[in-house]
């Protein structure tokens, strides 16, 4: 579907990203890969996309937080490989606070991560999509864009504004080829939420399966963790061409849980 298209996937090395990067390269997509981890595995995640689909990735180190590494690294896309005609605005942290609490450095680095980044790497992409009459922007959300939760002040406002900042982009280039949307998980089951499990059932004196469904899976009707490859799927579907007139969307994935 995707052949001579590239992509490019923030915080991809691990999570949801991971999961959208190889679905693209499945379906031809040449990939930069970014986010944080053991330069090793990195290394093994890059390769393996290569020989099992036969794409190309490259590694972007770039720091979310800092915009000239940002736009580096969809400058480096665009020499790679001539265009970047996908942007997956995907990379996010988590911090827990009540908001008297909250450490200004933490509001200032999830807000920066969560929100400013696909501010930059949206202005970044954007001219080349234009010149080329055809791009698909993707932002990750989450059921914090649409409803709260207590002691996530900065994750929901900038979940809050990754919605906004959709909506506006894609009313502002909706003549030039370009859909941008955003996708909202709610709970998604990744090897992160995995290991607070058991700090969870012994800070609670809760078994597994209460801190799954009692915890985790409170808020979501289905009683279902999302995957990740659901998430991919989505993603590879808004990137299709059956979707051209998706734009400016928020599509909930979330078991029902905003549907309350």
């Amino acid at each position: 579907m995707f052949c001579f298209k590239s992509a490019v996937v923030t915080g991809s090395t691990s999570g949801i990203g991971h999961a959208i990067a190889l679905a693209f390269a499945k379906e031809g997509a040449n990939v930069v890969l970014n986010g944080f981890g053991d330069a090793g595995e990195i290394e093994k995640i890059r390769a393996g996309i290569e020989s099992e689909f036969g794409v190309k990735a490259i590694y972007s180190p770039a720091d979310m937080t800092k915009p000239q590494e940002i736009e580096e690294m969809v400058r480096l896309g665009e020499k790679t490989f001539g265009s970047v005609d996908i942007l997956v605005n995907n990379a996010g942290i988590q911090f827990v606070s009540p908001i008297e609490d909250f450490p200004v450095e933490k509001w200032d680095q999830v807000i920066a991560i969560n929100l400013s980044s696909a501010f930059h790497a949206t202005r970044a992409a954007v001219a080349g999509m234009k010149a080329r009459g055809w791009g698909r922007i993707i932002n990750t959300a989450s059921a914090h864009s649409l409803v709260a939760s207590p002691f996530k002040s900065a994750y929901v406002a900038a979940k809050h504004g990754i919605a906004g900042l959709t909506k506006t982009v894609a009313l502002e280039i909706a003549t030039d080829g370009i859909t941008v949307n955003c996708i909202s998980p709610g709970y998604v089951w990744t090897p992160l939420v995995e290991k607070q499990i058991p700090d969870t059932m012994m800070a609670r004196n809760m078994t597994r399966e209460q801190v799954i469904n009692d915890v985790l899976l409170k808020a979501q009707p289905t009683k279902q963790f999302v995957t990740v490859d659901q998430v991919a799927a989505l993603a590879v579907f808004l990137c299709s061409d059956a979707a051209s007139q998706i734009t400016g969307t928020n599509l909930s994935m979330d078991g029902g849980w905003t549907a309350e």
